[in-house]
Parts: C-alpha cells; structure tokens; sequence
C-alpha cells in the first residue's frame, strides 16, 4: 500500500498551488528586492530568460528556473564590509551574485512523473521541483507574456514548485500505512544529525554567524543560539529572517547573536536596540546604511500598522503578509516518535526540529531529510 501511494504523481500534489512568480537572472539586486517586497512572497524563483527582453524572445524554449531567492539572501549579501559602506550600489550588483553556488537545489519534474522521484531528488539536495501546472481549459496558455518583472508565464505555460513541506505533509496524511514507523522513536531510526548543527553563542557577535545563516538557509535548518554551557536558548532563523527587511543587516553587522533574537523577534525591534545600532553605524562610519536605516523607519511611520502576529519586515518595523515565528527554537526529544516531530515541523512551518536533553543540552536536530531516508528505506524493505 505505501508503494501504491508513492506512486502518485506529482501533479497530485500541485492542486491549487499558485503560479511562481519570477525574475529573470539578468535582473539586479535592487529588482529581486523590490519585488520581494511588492510581492510578499518569501522566495521568488530565478529564471535563464528575460521577459522584460525582447531580444530574448527566441529563447524562450530554454526557459528553466535556475534557483531561488529571498530577503535572506539580500541580508546577507548587503552585511559585507564593502556593501554596508555603500548599500545604494551593492543594491546594482547582478542578481546573480545572490544564488548560491551549490547545484540541484532547484530542479524541473514532468507532471506525471512519480512523487518517488520528487523523495530521490530532495534526498540528493532539492529543496524546489519546479513542475509545469496542469489545465484542461486554460486559456493563459496562448497569452503572450507582457514584458515585467514577476512574469508567472513561460513560453506561455505557468509552473509552480513543491517543497519538501509539501511532501512530507502528503506523507503524513497517510501515515497509517506505514505502520509501526510512525510510533518509533527518532533515536531509534537514526536520524537524529549531531554533526551537522550551525550555532553561535549568545554573546557572540551576530556578524560571526553570517556564513552559519548562509549554510542554514541552504540546508533548510536553522542557527542554534547557545549559552556558555551548550544549553539551546534560542535560534536565529532564516524563516524569521524572510520576514524582515534589508535595514536588519545593520542589526547583524552591529549587534551580539542574543540581541540579534530580540530585534527580529515578531513584536517588532526594541527601542533600545534600535538606537545602540544607528548608535554604533555612525562609530563605523557606516552613514550610508545609517541613511537606509532611516527612509524604512519613515516610511514605516507613514504606514498603518497591520494586526499583531503577521511577518514584519526588520527594522523598519512594518508588518509584512507573511507569517513570522518568534526566535524561541521549536524542540523535541531523543525520545520523541517520528509522527510527533513531523506534526511538530509541520505546525510551526519548518523543515527541522531541535533535539534536546532533559536540561536543554543541545543533542542534534532533525531534518526533513533524514525523514525523507527512513520513508525510502521503509520502502525498500517492503519491495
């Protein structure tokens, strides 16, 4: 039965998943941030043609989605020396400067290809399958793209992408069939990773967790905060990151890992805080980014606040339509069945879960990955 079921196709699963909205490579930083904003999207895919072109027309054909980008990596790339000095040029740099270096994280599937392949292909790094949306009747297909930025058509077909959320949800709808796996201990199946864990102390400056936020945001994990003694106190997440704005890699470049948590927090940054950065960008003569620091905060002063709970956009303090976590780390235990830590992932909207001793001592985390392995391997015995 649990091979009939992985035997669906792809297109099962993309039943009213939106259309992606996309950016050409050739678009620079400042677009892929605008974009970001206007959109609300917490990632928008990258593609090799340019819509915006007609030059490039002829090459439609070669149309493929060649990865993805969010305001984490906007963060990141503007938390360099040189870009902090001079934001209002590093927002001109190439968009393609912000993908990161590691292929296959965004790979194309037909719609009846099976939902076996999607698992093989995240368990060989995927994080997006990017797969052509499916109607009997849709008339889109014969429009001809409009020449913009956020094109949702290519070569006159729309695509959307599964994530590993969307699979490991499907999994767990139908979760009885795999019986016993479900009720077993994650210690017992060997999932729990205890080398591969990103972190940084909490009095450590937030700067020095700049390529563990890189890392994390390409292995869909997370950065542990801990305190002098290994305890789990918190997190940095790239989650809650996508929900800020570019003004928070000022935060980064200025701030310890503990009072980067209390700034990105969801109920908005700390007076306090706020000005120990402005306070510290003019020590560095960082004026320039202290001036972008200043248009948000106006701009969001002009803004009607939004209702409590909802994504806020950094430092500017304006709440943006994405749901966004409090950096308090989503736990688990050695102990704790495989079903809980998925219920547990699934319900917070992230890919891993912390695992923790008794004291809160710091033990591994699991991974949507390693979730995806035990399935595989379940399978394989049932063959």
């Amino acid at each position: 039965m649990a091979v009939s079921l992985l035997g669906h196709e792809v297109s099962d699963l993309c039943l009213g998943k939106p259309a992606l909205r996309s950016l050409p490579v050739s678009a620079t930083v400042a677009d892929a941030l605008a974009a970001l904003k206007r959109s609300g999207d917490a990632y928008l895919s990258v593609w090799s043609c340019d819509h915006t072109s007609k030059i490039n027309k002829s090459h439609l054909e070669d149309c493929r989605c060649i990865g993805k980008i969010c305001m984490v990596d906007v963060i990141c790339f503007l938390c360099r020396e040189d870009n902090l000095s001079c934001p209002s040029d590093a927002l001109q740099s190439p968009l393609s400067l912000l993908l990161p270096k590691v292929p296959g994280l965004v790979r194309h599937l037909k719609p009846n290809s099976r939902l076996l392949e999607a698992i093989d292909l995240m368990l060989e790094g995927a994080q997006n399958i990017v797969i052509p949306i499916q109607s009997r009747t849709n008339p889109r297909k014969k429009l001809v793209p409009k020449p913009s930025f956020n094109s949702t058509l290519h070569n006159g077909v729309e695509f959307c992408w599964l994530t590993q959320e969307d699979v490991v949800r499907f999994l767990l709808n139908s979760i009885g069939i795999f019986s016993p796996l479900p009720g077993l201990t994650i210690e017992s199946l060997n999932i729990i990773d205890t080398e591969n864990i990103p972190s940084v102390y909490y009095h450590d400056p937030a700067s020095s967790a700049l390529t563990a936020i890189s890392q994390s945001l390409i292995n869909q994990t997370s950065v542990a905060v801990l305190d002098q003694e290994n305890k789990l106190v918190g997190e940095i997440s790239p989650f809650t990151l996508a929900c800020c704005d570019e003004t928070v890699a000022a935060a980064i470049a200025t701030l310890s890992a503990g009072d980067l948590m209390a700034y990105i927090d969801c109920g908005g940054p700390p007076e306090d805080l706020v000005q120990l950065v402005k306070a510290r960008l003019e020590e560095r003569k960082l004026g320039a980014f202290l001036d972008l620091m200043d248009e948000e905060f106006s701009y969001s002063s002009s803004s009607s606040d939004e209702e409590f709970g909802f994504g806020r956009r950094g430092g500017s303090g304006k709440y943006s339509a994405r749901m966004a976590r409090r950096s308090e780390a989503i736990v688990c235990y050695p102990w704790s069945s495989l079903m809980a830590v998925m219920i547990q992932a699934l319900a917070h909207r992230v890919s891993y879960v912390w695992v923790i001793e008794e004291d809160w001592s710091l033990a591994g985390i699991v991974t949507f990955s390693g979730i995806f392995k035990v399935f595989r391997q379940h399978l394989r015995t049932q063959a």
